[in-house]
């Protein structure tokens, strides 16, 4: 519908095709193009569910689990939270205006029927976008994991100290608070995490359009 509107406002050229073959190549190959473009920022999301499904393997709440029907998965609750939060700061920090300079950039940028697929371009994007998508996801999660490790660190030793005491037994329960409570402290942390979620796009938009021309 986007399309549609752009086309009575952009400089368009007109393209010719031979017969309904060409015509449904054509319309095949930008439905290609417009789909790598829209999957190389939705796969951001990725990110923070990543890091949620991490934080959640932590602090013990793996198994509770809830269905996203944006994504038609089973997602975590922690990160199913992050992926709301962030969506939401995107959209204070006007990242959907971006998204929309983007599409219409990309009719300059990659001409009606000019799209052309550099297969290995695209295969390094996705690889670099992987690599970032681990170390990302990570920083994420780092005060959550840094705080559990060191718990797990000094149930271990008071099991050890004092074996009457079954420290692992109350450890779950001890675990959720404290994963929690970093949870609560870290909410200001947020805006970081959409600035590099915001880069992130904006080099995965770069990058995957760099293979289509």
């Amino acid at each position: 519908m986007l399309s549609i509107m752009l086309m009575s406002v952009l400089n368009v050229k007109e393209i010719s095709y031979v017969s309904v073959i060409g015509y449904g190549v054509l319309v095949c190959r930008e439905a290609l193009t417009g789909f790598i473009l829209g999957y190389a920022a939705s796969i951001c999301n990725s990110i923070v569910l990543f890091a949620g499904n991490i934080i959640d393997m932590d602090i013990g709440l793996s198994m509770a689990t809830e269905f996203d029907p944006t994504m038609n998965t089973q997602v975590t609750i922690t990160g199913n939270i992050y992926y709301y939060f962030t969506l939401l700061l995107m959209l204070i920090g006007n990242v959907h205006q971006f998204l929309l300079r983007s599409l219409v950039d990309s009719f300059s940028l990659i001409p009606l029927g000019g799209a052309v697929l550099d297969r290995d371009h695209l295969l390094a994007s996705m690889i670099y976008f992987m690599r970032n998508l681990f170390i990302l996801g990570f920083r994420i999660m780092l005060p959550i994991f840094a705080t559990i490790l060191v718990m797990n660190v000094v149930l271990g030793i008071m099991a050890k100290v004092a074996p009457q005491m079954n420290m692992f037994s109350v450890g779950v329960q001890i675990k959720i608070l404290a994963g929690l409570a970093v949870l609560y402290l870290c909410v200001f942390l947020f805006p970081e995490v959409v600035a590099l979620l915001t880069e992130q796009i904006k080099v995965n938009m770069r990058n995957f359009a760099g293979g289509l021309h």
